[in-house]
């Protein structure tokens, strides 16, 4: 295990031991009786299963605990609304979105957002959440891609791109740049959320129906079995 893995990892102990809870990646805003797809297991190769997500999401959750520390009753965390960055990737819709697309919007996604926390540690140098989620969305990248039918098609953002996202984040006010930065955390930890949530879905999905394109198969194998059995077993006064 090499050294970065070995910091990252600690890194993101440190941030789910300091929670106190175990993560919760539903927002307290998911609709009522909306599936969110952990009460299913599913194979290991499954994307909406790999512990990463479990990983970067303990760290991003961890962000509304240090805007309330720093700010203590002067800000609600809901305040951050105001600041919204326009220029931040919209999630998956959870119907009318092929896996292939979601799978797309994530890991460009995660790029634009690794461009952002350049802000973010500009205005909180060494915050650890920047640390864990960099590392951690670099492997979310490299797992999207993996389950992609066209991965060359995820590329790195040009310079020209990334100066373009950052570029009036400068401009601003001592306070509107720290309310930015805070505002880029929260919005990516609902991003991740979104993103698993429509994941989890279309695989679950895909396995339900593979079931049942299985389902006739294994039927007429039992019939077959029952009748070989049958035929070699029956009394031989028949």
């Amino acid at each position: 295990m090499t050294s970065n893995l070995l910091s990252a990892v600690t890194l993101a102990a440190l941030l789910l031991h300091a929670s106190g809870a175990p993560v919760e990646d539903t927002p307290t805003d998911m609709p009522a009786g909306e599936p969110s797809g952990e009460e299913q297991a599913g194979p290991s190769n499954l994307l909406s299963v790999s512990p990463v997500w479990h990983a970067v999401l303990g760290a991003t959750k961890r962000h509304q605990k240090e805007f309330e520390d720093e700010f203590q009753h002067e800000l609600k965390y809901h305040f951050l609304e105001n600041y919204k960055v326009s220029s931040l990737p919209a999630g998956c819709p959870l119907s009318n979105f092929s896996k292939e697309a979601c799978l797309h919007r994530l890991a460009h996604g995660l790029r634009i957002y690794t461009v952002l926390l350049k802000h973010v540690e500009k205005e909180y140098p060494g915050n650890l959440i920047c640390s864990v989620v960099k590392y951690y969305s670099d492997l979310l990248i490299n797992l999207s891609k993996d389950k992609m039918r066209n991965p060359e098609q995820v590329t790195a953002l040009t310079s020209s791109q990334e100066a373009q996202l950052l570029g009036g984040l400068d401009h601003l006010d001592a306070f509107q740049r720290k309310m930015t930065a805070h505002s880029i955390l929260r919005q990516l930890h609902h991003f991740l959320v979104d993103s698993k949530r429509a994941i989890t879905k279309r695989e679950n999905t895909k396995a339900r129906m593979a079931d049942r394109l299985l389902a006739p198969i294994s039927f007429y194998n039992q019939k077959v079995a029952t009748h070989f059995y049958v035929f070699f077993h029956k009394p031989s006064y028949i």
